[in-house]
């Protein structure tokens, strides 16, 4: 048999079950690939095929990423842990900014400390 009109006689994909870490990450040949937050600790369906991971969970993409050939490289989509806690540092408003010591205050020689406690080392 041969394959019709330049068609490849099957399709080169890998299909594995994954169960979807703590840090939401999926572990897939050494490395690690994001999906969304909301997901740990669920089993997801991975595919990989034509140099991307792709991961499905209850019949939906959720999310998909190129495929890395080095080993233990972490592969993260910053919108998977968008309305996490923690996930991106809070800024300060205007008025927390002002609010803040400046930092001369702070950086006052020992010498003066001594002075109003009295004492020294």
């Amino acid at each position: 048999m041969k394959p019709a009109a330049g068609v490849p006689p099957f399709r080169a994909a890998r299909d594995l079950i994954r169960t979807v870490q703590g840090d939401c990450s999926v572990e897939v040949d050494a490395n690690a690939y994001s999906v969304p937050w909301r997901l740990a600790g669920e089993r997801v369906r991975v595919t990989v095929t034509g140099g991307m991971v792709r991961m499905f969970h209850g019949g939906q993409e959720v999310a998909a990423h190129r495929a890395f050939d080095g080993r233990r490289q972490r592969i993260v989509e910053h919108s998977h842990f968008e309305g996490l806690a923690g996930a991106r540092p809070l800024s300060l408003s205007d008025d927390a900014a002002q609010q803040r010591p400046q930092a001369p205050a702070l950086l006052r020689p020992l010498a003066e400390y001594e002075a109003h406690v009295g004492g020294g080392f």
